[in-house]
């Protein structure tokens, strides 16, 4: 599938202006974002926001790792400052680390030149231990309007959202947050979890049962904005 297609792809996932409303990547088009394997194959996207996080991200790579999955990190510009080690060793073990804002503002309400430092500052922290400039941004809350997309568009990325939330940052339980993923997954689907911003002892523990069922339900796991 051409490159033009996917971003087209990826661009309608994430426009949906509600915080938790999105829609899932059709089949194909999970496909072309880097899955492996037949024509055809259930994939999906784990994604973890607000990170890095030095007591959480390590665990939740380490759950990655042994499972042989990649996942897409949305990443908080002054978090990478401050843990600039994990931002790295996210990257090394060959995962996507993605734009995620400076400070997790609401986006909207910001002015141009305070929105573009946002995105600015983030994409210029997670150069310096990545080698790569982001070319997605997830905004916090999913909050996005006509300017932030403008504005992202600008710098070359894409708005990426979710279509599978779980609200694992309500902590509200191992077993709901794995239910909550696996009773709603399908193929395509963008999940969410976070691996910063707080406590995230849950999802950490939740994610072995997420990937070992999805695993034997036949779906297979790629990255997005690679």
């Amino acid at each position: 599938m051409a490159v033009g297609r996917l971003r087209t792809a990826i661009g309608a996932l994430v426009v949906a202006l509600a915080a938790g409303a999105a829609v899932a990547l059709p089949a194909a088009e999970a496909e072309a974002a880097g899955a492996k394997g037949a024509k055809g194959a259930k994939v999906v996207y784990l994604t973890f926001d607000d990170g890095p996080s030095p007591a959480y991200t390590p665990k939740v790579l380490a759950t990655l790792s042994r499972y042989g999955v990649r996942a897409t990190f949305f990443e908080i510009g002054q978090n990478v400052a401050a843990h600039p080690s994990v931002t790295a060793q996210v990257a090394k073990q060959g995962h996507s680390v993605q734009n995620h804002s400076w400070s997790h503002p609401d986006l909207r309400r910001l002015s141009a030149a305070a929105l573009n430092a946002q995105l600015a500052d983030t994409d210029k922290a997670i150069r310096a231990q990545t080698g790569r400039t982001p070319n997605c941004l997830r905004p916090p809350y999913g909050a996005v309007n006509s300017t932030v997309r403008s504005k992202a568009a600008t710098l070359g990325k894409q708005v990426v959202l979710w279509s599978v939330d779980p609200a694992d940052w309500s902590r509200p339980g191992t077993a709901a947050i794995s239910s909550r993923v696996l009773n709603n997954v399908r193929p395509g689907s963008v999940i969410l979890l976070h691996d910063g911003g707080g406590d995230r002892s849950q999802t950490v523990a939740a994610l072995p049962t997420i990937i070992s069922t999805l695993k034997s339900r036949g779906y297979g796991f790629a990255t997005l904005c690679g």
